[in-house]
């Protein structure tokens, strides 16, 4: 199968969240047969949530969706690299495959930084592809963190 599609999706998602002014990262999440079951941006701004990551809100919806936790089967679809966070619950989602784009050198936890989803210590391991429509989820990235470089007040005032 070629990721193209559904990171497309993904992105697409990531340009929602830019409306409440949030880090735009998007997510799907896709069944056994590639079928898209839920999607999610960040809504840490608009709901004030610390938890409320793109790949949190999908799985989340995707559970729901499926009236279950357990994700055995799908893929999780995200622009950015997961966080410790993202990492973990994709784990103990089971999710069986995380297709990622842009790599996130601060916070990564699927080889940048750390690599939560292939330790060995834990009972679960996704297949993970990376770099999928990296370009395209990194502009995204840069203009709006260059955006709020440009509009943020200077330090100490």
């Amino acid at each position: 199968m070629t990721w193209e599609a559904p990171m497309r999706l993904a992105l697409a998602e990531a340009r929602t969240a830019l409306a409440a002014d949030d880090v735009p990262v998007g997510a799907v999440v896709l069944d056994e047969a590639g079928t898209v079951i839920a999607t999610g941006h960040n809504t840490r701004e608009s709901e004030g949530d610390p938890t409320g990551h793109a790949e949190v809100v999908a799985l989340r919806a995707a559970a729901s969706a499926r009236g279950e936790w357990r994700l055995a089967g799908c893929t999780l679809v995200v622009t950015l690299e997961p966080c410790t966070m993202c990492a973990g619950a994709l784990v103990l989602a089971r999710v069986d495959r995380l297709v990622f784009g842009a790599y996130d050198d601060k916070l990564g936890a699927v080889g940048s930084l750390w690599d939560v989803v292939r330790d060995r210590r834990l009972n679960h391991r996704p297949e993970v592809l990376a770099g999928v429509l990296a370009t395209e989820a990194t502009a995204l990235l840069d203009d709006f963190f260059a955006r709020h470089r440009a509009t943020a007040p200077p330090a100490g005032t």
